[in-house]
């Protein structure tokens, strides 16, 4: 007898050899038709099975569908398979590669002599529907690895036959059959190709053979798929949100920045984006002045040396910028950690300094790859709302839970209320002490428990050096940015000889505290304009307000009711051309500004002021006092627009 155990804790037997499709079709027939694999625990190992695996041993298995993250991934990388299938169908001469699971969706690279146009990928994805309609099985068959390396250099897949030479020689491999079609996996895969319903090709990009520009370019095919046509309904939806939301498009329609090909991956900040960098600047500097930290600021440029004691030359030095000058040469930083622990060891400090906490908007270079970057969401050069904070052990526990807190305020103050939480812990190689561990990890979960913070351990995957917490916001449209984070380095203060003189007139290595809020001012301000479709918050916008005369009449008394603003502190312009009202009104509707005051003979007469607020939102005729009080509550209040509900 073989006995199963299944989720819930129940046990069915089988007098023998049972596959996992009979045992689902043995729990119930909607559980059958829904199963795409079996995830079976022996041994304390799991292991995700196909549903023609058989089990000939007491084990705990669970049925994989739809509803289940793996089973979401087994439908897309089938998919893959599917769109592989369709491609040799069509274009025989095309050769397969590789077609693994991406967020969201698959992709899968080919070797053809043209390039496939938008016309191909109707035909494919039109092929791909015909064939997942046959519902053809997809069987796993065991092949020898030479058998198989001259199985696909006999069908002309030199490519395949290439990564299949690359396979242990004793080693025995694994191929998908489904219909005429057979590719090299691992698997699972789902049973058949009727169970692939949803899908859409999304778009081909360039992919250098191995990821090596040195190699021949290949054809890279995305696509997406989902377990039902109203998630990836809603998923289009999102990328059709997203492509108008893009910072890069809004930043040329908003006249903030723009990029050249001269300085790749760097910023061109233009007047009215250098003011919104400002506002987030000005913003986060108030937080370190109001929370305890001294702002400072560290060199562009350290001798290699320092960069060696750190470990960052070993490590990292493929993604630093190197200059020479006099014999000597210098890394251009890309983070601010080293020179703060310069400016901490500059004095030898008390137990009754600690905690201390330095704070710099500091300017990283790093040579990111060409090819990975992305507006300003991955650039080479950026700055960092960096922080660190030098402290005992025992201090450890109030600086993690203030720091969450303190984050929790400044992203809503952004407009961003939902924060997920990440707590990475030791990894299998690590320096320091169980002890000092145990009471780094706790300090980070306590910090999000005393703030009521949901969060999700992920082991392993704390740094060498010590665990941290992740913060991940979610925007407008669902999108997961990571963003903040707080790191326990034990590590960096020992290299760098940093010292303090404790109670008892002995000198200690101080607990380092790695923390950013926005990290990235650029991409942070990437996501701001994004998350906000570049219609920022009134204490946020480069413009807050546009006054506009209707006729020439009355451009004086715009022209007034604009200065006064601006002595009050507030960023306006007047519009005093000699326009249509409506034609300004639609102008500045375009650019976003928060508000638009329209001014008459009326208006001129009664010293007041006709507001429109963005979106269209016709506030009325109030005072010059009255809107003046309106908008320094939006700014003092980090407001949305006050607009009617």
């Amino acid at each position: 007898m073989i006995a199963v155990t299944l989720p819930d804790g129940s046990k069915r037997s089988y007098p023998g050899p049972v596959t996992v499709a009979e045992v689902a079709q043995s729990i119930g027939a909607g559980l059958a038709k829904a199963a795409l694999a079996g995830r079976l625990t022996m041994a304390g190992q799991t292991e995700l099975v196909d549903t023609s695996y058989t089990i000939d041993s007491d084990t705990e298995l669970a049925i994989v569908t739809a509803k289940d993250p793996e089973g979401l991934d087994m439908l897309r990388h089938s998919t893959a398979h599917l769109l592989a299938y369709a491609v040799k169908s069509l274009f025989p001469e095309a050769q397969v590669t590789i077609g693994p699971v991406i967020e969201n969706g698959f992709f899968y690279d080919f070797a053809y002599k043209r390039p496939f146009t938008p016309e191909d990928l109707e035909a494919i994805e039109k092929k791909m529907a015909e064939l997942a309609a046959r519902d053809e099985p997809v069987v796993r068959e065991q092949w020898q690895r030479d058998d198989a390396v001259e199985f696909f250099k006999g069908i002309g897949e030199h490519y395949k036959a290439e990564i299949i030479a690359s396979i242990p020689s004793n080693e025995t491999i694994s191929l998908y059959r489904e219909g005429d079609f057979i590719d090299l996996c691992r698997g699972p895969h789902v049973p058949n190709t009727g169970k692939l319903k949803v899908f859409k090709l999304m778009k081909v990009a360039g992919a250098y053979w191995r990821g090596d520009s040195n190699n021949e370019m290949l054809q890279r095919i995305y696509g997406t798929a989902w377990a039902s046509k109203a998630e990836q309904d809603a998923h289009l939806h999102m990328l059709q949100e997203a492509e108008k939301r893009d910072h890069r498009k809004l930043g040329r329609e908003l006249d903030l920045f723009h990029f050249q090909e001269e300085g790749p991956g760097l910023v061109f900040w233009h007047p009215k984006g250098w003011v919104l960098w400002q506002q987030v600047e000005q913003y986060m500097r108030g937080i370190y002045r109001d929370n305890g930290y001294q702002e400072v600021k560290a060199p562009q440029i350290l001798d290699l040396s320092l960069w060696k004691k750190t470990g960052h030359w070993d490590n990292y030095r493929e993604n630093m910028f190197t200059t020479e000058s006099e014999s000597r040469v210098y890394g251009l930083k890309p983070m601010n950690c080293p020179g703060h622990v310069q400016i901490f060891n500059s004095n030898l400090h008390s137990y009754r300094e600690l905690p201390l906490r330095y704070g710099e908007f500091g300017q990283c270079h790093r040579n990111e790859p060409s090819g990975s970057l992305h507006g300003m969401m991955r650039v080479r050069g950026f700055t960092q709302d960096d922080g660190h904070i030098f402290c005992t052990e025992d201090q450890m526990q109030d600086e993690c839970a203030n720091f969450t807190a303190l984050l929790q305020k400044v992203y809503a103050d952004f407009g961003f209320t939902e924060v997920l939480y990440k707590v990475a812990t030791r990894p299998e190689k690590r320096i320091g002490s169980d002890e000092s561990w145990d009471k780094a990890e706790a300090a980070l979960m306590e910090s999000l428990k005393r703030t009521g913070c949901e969060f999700e351990v992920t082991p392993g995957e704390g740094a060498f050096y010590g665990p941290k917490i992740e913060y991940t916001l979610k925007d407008a449209i669902g999108r997961q940015w990571q963003c903040g984070t707080i790191q326990v380095d034990f590590s960096m203060p020992a290299r760098l000889d940093a010292e303090y003189v404790d109670e008892h007139d002995q000198r200690k290595t101080p607990v380092m505290l790695h923390r950013a809020i926005l990290g990235s001012l650029e991409r942070f301000i990437g996501m701001l304009i994004e998350n906000h479709a570049g219609a920022m918050p009134p204490w946020l916008a480069p413009v807050q307000a546009v006054v506009c005369c209707i006729s020439e009449s009355s451009a004086q008394y715009a022209a007034q009711i604009s200065e006064s603003l601006k002595k009050q502190g507030f960023r306006v312009e007047s519009d005093l051309r000699a326009e249509k009202i409506t034609y300004k009104i639609r102008e500045h509707s375009m650019q976003k500004v928060p508000y638009i005051l329209v001014v008459g003979e009326k208006e001129r007469e009664a010293n007041t002021v006709a507001v429109r607020a963005r979106g269209g939102v016709d506030l009325g005729v109030m005072s010059f006092e009255g809107f003046s009080t309106l908008l320094s509550d939006d700014v003092s209040g980090y407001r949305q627009l006050a607009v009617p509900a």
